[in-house]
C-alpha cells in the first residue's frame, strides 16, 4: 500500500465506529495507534527529504540567477567595446539560464506545494493519533475501573456471606447457652427439691399468716 493511500485511509477512518464494532476494542486501538505512528514516521521522513530537496533547489535557483546576471553584464561589456557578436553570444547564454531559471522556479513552486501538503498531512495524522491515544486512555481507565468495581463486589459478597454465617453461629451459641442453663436448673430442682431460699420464703410466709390470724382473733374477741 502506498504511503498516501494508507494515510488517506487512516485520516478518513472513523475511530469511534471501528472501536464500537470491534470484538476486542483494546487490541484494535493498539493496532490503530501502531499504524498511525508508523505512517507518521514515513510522512515526516518524506517531509524531511523534501525540505532537503528544497534547500538544494534554492541553491540551484541562486546559481541560475547569478548566471543570468553574469551573462547580462558580459553582453553590456561587449557592446561598450563594439563587439556586437560577443554581445549576442552573451545574451544567448543569458536566455539559456533564464529558461533554466524559469523551469527551476516552476519546480520550486511544486516542491513548496508538495511540502505544504506533506506538512498538513502530518498535522492531520498527529491529530488523529492524539485522538486515538485519548480513546486508548479512556478505554484503559474504564477497564481498570470495571475490574476494581468487580473486585469490590466480589469481596462484598464474600464478606456478607461470612458475616451472616458468623452471626448465625453467635445466635446458635446463645441459644445453646440458654438451653444449657434451663437444663442445669431442671436437674438441680429435680435432685434437691426446693431450694434453700424457697424454703425460707415459705417459712416467712407461714409466720406472716399466723401473725395476721392472731391479730384477727384478738379483734374479734374484743368486739
Amino acid at each position: 500500500m502506498g504511503l498516501f493511500t494508507r494515510f488517506t485511509d487512516i485520516v478518513n477512518a472513523n475511530i469511534n465506529s471501528m472501536l464500537d464494532k470491534a470484538e476486542q476494542p483494546e487490541k484494535m486501538i493498539r493496532l490503530i495507534i501502531q499504524e498511525m505512528e508508523e505512517t507518521l514516521v514515513e510522512v515526516r521522513a518524506t517531509a524531511a527529504k523534501n525540505i532537503a530537496e528544497q534547500k538544494t533547489h534554492a541553491r540551484r535557483v541562486k546559481a541560475a540567477q547569478a548566471s543570468v546576471e553574469h551573462w547580462h553584464s558580459k553582453a553590456q561589456l561587449a557592446l561598450t567595446k563594439d563587439r556586437e557578436d560577443l554581445a549576442k553570444s552573451a545574451l544567448a547564454q543569458k536566455h539559456k539560464y533564464q529558461h533554466d531559471l524559469s523551469l527551476l522556479e516552476q519546480e520550486g513552486d511544486q516542491i513548496a506545494e508538495f511540502l505544504t501538503k506533506v506538512q498538513d498531512d502530518a498535522m492531520q495524522l498527529q491529530e488523529k493519533l492524539s485522538e486515538a491515544k485519548r480513546r486508548q486512555e479512556a478505554l484503559t481507565l474504564r477497564q481498570e475501573s470495571a475490574h476494581v468495581r468487580l473486585k469490590v463486589r466480589e469481596r462484598a459478597v464474600v464478606y456478607n456471606i461470612e458475616e451472616a454465617m458468623n452471626k448465625f453461629e453467635r445466635y446458635q451459641q446463645k441459644i445453646d447457652r440458654v438451653e444449657a442453663q434451663v437444663e442445669a436448673y431442671d436437674l438441680t430442682q429435680s435432685a434437691e427439691g426446693k431450694s434453700l431460699d424457697a424454703q425460707f420464703a415459705e417459712l416467712e410466709q407461714d409466720e406472716s399468716i399466723e401473725q395476721e390470724l392472731e391479730e384477727m382473733k384478738k379483734q374479734a374477741a374484743s368486739a
